[in-house]
């Protein structure tokens, strides 16, 4: 039941910024209006405590207001701002250096924007002019942004609306884990590169085959294409690697991170390049600009996150955490066979598939009036996209899933199986 204040609040909204955003998670039994937030929980303004299996797409992959992120943040505006984007930075600097440290061996810039949707246009941008070619190749049903050249990688769910369709020639989707396709969209030497989540997120964390991701890198090569592997949500330790794709073989051209590179407390992001890739860097540097990219308040934040990142202790954590979502999510699964049909999974990057075209839809409701947030996938309602944060303990973790399980059998007991 929706108390009066919170009604009256939702009805303010509605006047003056999302309507129809706003409109549809009432819809869908969904009222939240975050209020207290702290580590892997938040409260909504009627206090009603809630854990984050969501973490806003990997924003929150150290918790809500990290105390650790809030006091280095802190620090650097006693003595730093924004900065200037025309000139070279104290704060911008280290953190390249540390992010290059942290990349792939052929990474030689950082480039640095205020979201992931403006990095994955720099990355295109990048592509084109190292290769000289306009054709950028993409998965089906992908996301990458909702910025002027990522929003037309992306499905049409997000780009018919305003009229930015891709041009045939110029924006070619393949099937995901289909090398026949990949290499037919690039066998004409004319695509200036392949992006690729290496584990779709928005699409509900499909996992790539058996060498499928080596294989397009492969095929990349073969015909001069860049290989771009875009690690907003994927990267920084949540598969138990720092980045995704180099866990499974890869070593791309460029390298995109987000979300998460803020600690939850600064937006930032940053492209990482190899000198072929970054080339324009010398030929024009003036070509890309960003004025709240790499600003020096959100550098300090991105240093802190990589800090804690990398710690043995953090990395352990990962790694006893989803060794215990693994035999967890599996006995649920045991229980309830024919409606959890799938588990989807590489370290903390997990998508639970049941039996019913609606499937996570209804399990993300009941989930939320028993005390846990998650979100279904966008692009495909069977699937739930289920994210456990890197400093997430054991407690809080069996805590999900005993609500997971009640939350799966809620749902078997208000719906026809026969629909799957």
């Amino acid at each position: 039941m929706v108390s009066d204040n919170k009604q009256a609040f939702l009805d303010r909204t509605k006047q003056v910024w999302n309507p129809g955003k706003t409109q549809d998670w009432i819809d869908t039994g969904v009222d939240i209006v975050i209020d207290k937030r702290e580590g892997y929980c938040f409260w909504d303004m009627d206090g009603r405590r809630l854990i984050n299996m969501h973490l806003n797409g990997g924003v929150y992959n150290l918790g809500h207001r990290n105390p650790e992120v809030i006091e280095a943040v802190t620090e650097a505006m006693v003595y730093f701002d924004i900065g200037n984007h025309h000139f070279p930075s104290l704060m911008r600097t280290r953190l390249a250096e540390k992010l290059l440290e942290s990349g792939p061996d052929n990474m030689k810039y950082a480039i640095f924007a205020s979201g992931g949707g403006e990095a994955i246009d720099i990355a295109l941008k990048s592509a084109r002019n190292a290769t000289g070619k306009r054709k950028i190749i993409s998965l089906q049903n992908c996301y990458h942004g909702h910025t002027g050249l990522s929003v037309k990688t992306g499905a049409a769910r997000f780009n018919e609306i305003f009229l930015t369709e891709p041009e045939e020639d110029q924006f070619v989707q393949v099937p995901f884990n289909d090398l026949p396709a990949m290499e037919e969209a690039l066998q004409a030497g004319d695509a200036a590169c392949v992006i690729i989540e290496s584990i779709p997120a928005t699409y509900g964390f499909p996992m790539p085959d058996p060498g499928y991701l080596p294989a397009v890198k492969a095929l990349c090569e073969k015909y001069t294409a860049l290989y771009i592997a875009d690690e907003v949500q994927t990267g920084l330790m949540r598969t138990g690697q720092m980045w995704c794709c180099t866990g499974y073989g890869v070593e791309p051209d460029i390298l995109v991170s987000g979300k998460g590179l803020s600690g939850g407390i600064y937006p930032i992001a940053a492209v990482l390049v190899s000198e072929q890739a970054g080339q324009w860097l010398n030929q024009d540097g003036w070509a890309h600009m960003s004025t709240f990219g790499g600003s020096e308040i959100g550098c300090a934040a991105a240093l802190k996150t990589l800090e804690i990142i990398q710690r043995p202790e953090t990395v352990r954590n990962v790694q006893d955490v989803s060794a215990y979502f693994e035999q967890a999510l599996a006995e649920v699964q045991s229980k309830f066979p024919e409606f959890f049909v799938g588990i989807r999974k590489n370290g903390l990057v997990m998508g639970l598939e049941f039996n019913h075209p609606r499937g996570a839809e209804l399990i993300m409701q009941a989930l939320y009036r028993q005390g846990v947030w998650a979100i279904y996938s966008a692009l495909d309602p069977r699937v739930l996209q289920f994210k456990a944060g890197l400093l997430m303990s054991l407690e809080l973790s069996r805590e999900v899933m005993a609500i997971l399980e009640k939350a799966i059998a809620e749902v078997i007991e208000n719906i026809d199986l026969t629909e799957g």
